[in-house]
């Protein structure tokens, strides 16, 4: 019996999330939770059944939630709200069967895997953690809680990601780099030396542009 999940987003990203959901096959989606969309309203054929309220009013008819909101900080504000309202719910984590997922790699609850995504040898996504189509995190890596590497985003081995960071799409970190938490490492940039926390990065090489505050937007 598969179990019964809803996922609190219903926006670009939660439609992917859906997809690993559905090709995973191991849970049941109920349907979808989001403030700012009008209940009743339906995506990829689910129905939004309100907001956080919602699930405080079910929990006994579900089985776990699943936060599918593609910015990081606030991703971590609605992980962190159902962490409190409803502590023994469990976060699950999506994994898309064209994903690999590497002997000793260990995934955080909550987080996605999606299409073509690699988690390498030994390597650690954190809680709430997010790989898009065809990135990979290589081996003895560690991408930290709240982290997205965006599509064809790639690591080599022994590379630091600290929390809240976005690596964005076709960024490439070399071995051994170290990258600091609430950082933001631009659209194709080849990273070849250690990289702050709270700063913008880009170019090839990349390097710092600006500094970033806490929450700040990256898209």
């Amino acid at each position: 019996m598969l179990k019964r999940i809803v996922i609190f987003g219903a926006g670009g990203h939660a439609k992917a999330v859906i997809d690993a959901v559905e090709k995973q096959a191991e849970y049941e989606i109920v349907g979808l939770l989001d403030g700012g969309k009008a209940a009743g309203t339906h995506v990829y054929g689910y129905e939004v059944m309100g907001d956080d309220a919602w699930l405080l009013h079910n929990l006994d008819s579900i089985d776990g939630v699943i936060v599918a909101i593609g910015d990081n900080w606030r991703r971590s504000i609605v992980a962190e709200m159902i962490g409190k309202a409803a502590p023994g719910l469990p976060f699950v984590t999506a994994i898309h069967p064209s994903a690999q997922v590497a002997r000793g790699a260990r995934v955080g609850a909550g987080s996605v895997l999606m299409a073509g995504a690699v988690l390498g040898s030994d390597a650690e996504l954190g809680e709430h953690g997010v790989l898009y189509p065809g990135s990979s995190v290589d081996h003895d890596s560690r991408a930290g809680r709240f982290v997205s590497l965006a599509p064809r985003a790639v690591t080599g081995g022994g590379v630091t990601i600290g929390d809240y960071t976005a690596v964005a799409i076709g960024a490439s970190i070399i071995h051994g780099v170290a990258i600091g938490e609430h950082a933001v490492i631009g659209a194709g940039s080849t990273v070849i030396r250690d990289i702050p926390s709270y700063t913008v990065a880009y170019g090839s090489p990349a390097k710092p542009i600006r500094s970033r505050e806490k929450g700040e937007r990256y898209l």
